[in-house]
């Protein structure tokens, strides 16, 4: 099982310099934004700077970490950024105000490479889980808080519990990962970014989308699990490869299945820093 993805670090896709400072910061993956990042007048300056980061990333490992955000679909400019991605082959594409099915196949097909929906409306919230399952290119879902708390006219980070519930249960019903937080605002508030990350992942979530590189290693430790529960997914998978049980009570009196194995390695996987390479440690 590979390492989940713990940081999304969103850079302006027409500021090369910041381009570059993104992709030399431990950032898990790089979103290269035309979207909300980019003024109108420079879309077109964006995107062939899209283009030459992909070229230039072409024989890389850090290709791997580029992804890109296209702009909503139902906006002029998405035609223009479809157009221009075609055949671009980056890691994946978020596609941003996502709430037709049929509208995400067309742009998956087109692409050819993982799609991501970003669920920011009511009507996209609804569409959860047809969403997940729209397209075999569909990686993952997730919400884009700050427009949904809009278009549900609500002021309190509670109004959300049950849409972010929602697309917890509509990512892993479709066998996805678990969905990323949305972005936390509040740059220098990086106490509250921790908590509100370890609120997120015992709710079902794993990792966030960053706006900054200081939010990195605050993400980053919030999504490693608890030592204690890495040392019993380790005690547990052990006991399977020595054994070869398919169900048992361990020495705590818990009952083991293949759910709770799942769970262990899923831990273990977590645990991990996709961006250590063979040899190094974290």
């Amino acid at each position: 099982m590979t390492a989940p993805v713990r940081s999304w670090l969103y850079v302006p896709a027409d500021r090369p310099e910041r381009v570059t400072k993104a992709f030399a910061s431990d950032a898990d993956a790089v979103i290269l934004d035309l979207e909300d990042a980019v003024a109108p007048d420079a879309k077109d300056r964006a995107r062939r700077h899209v283009l030459e980061t992909l070229a230039s990333l072409a024989s890389l490992p850090d290709r791997r970490r580029a992804y890109v955000r296209i702009n909503a679909p139902d906006s002029p400019h998405a035609t223009a950024d479809l157009a221009a991605l075609a055949g671009a082959d980056p890691a994946g594409v978020r596609v941003p105000k996502c709430e037709e099915p049929e509208q995400l196949r067309r742009i998956a097909d087109t692409l050819g490479t993982a799609v991501y929906p970003v669920l920011e409306s009511a009507l996209g919230v609804e569409n959860a889980y047809a969403l997940a399952t729209a397209h075999p290119s569909v990686a993952g879902i997730s919400l884009g808080e700050a427009d949904l708390s809009a278009d549900l006219r609500v002021t309190t980070s509670e109004a959300l519990a049950w849409p972010r519930s929602r697309v917890v249960v509509a990512a892993r019903a479709a066998g996805l990962p678990s969905p990323p937080q949305s972005v936390w605002t509040a740059v220098r508030d990086l106490d509250g970014l921790r908590a509100d990350t370890e609120n997120g992942r015992r709710a079902g979530f794993f990792g966030r989308s960053v706006i900054h590189p200081a939010q990195l290693p605050v993400v980053h430790e919030a999504c490693r699990p608890d030592p204690d529960d890495v040392a019993w997914a380790r005690s547990l998978v052990d006991t399977v490869r020595e054994t070869g049980e398919a169900a048992w009570v361990d020495s705590t009196g818990r009952f083991v299945d293949k759910a709770v194995v799942e769970r262990a390695l899923w831990l273990l996987a977590a645990d991990e820093d996709p961006n250590v390479k063979e040899g190094q440690t974290s």
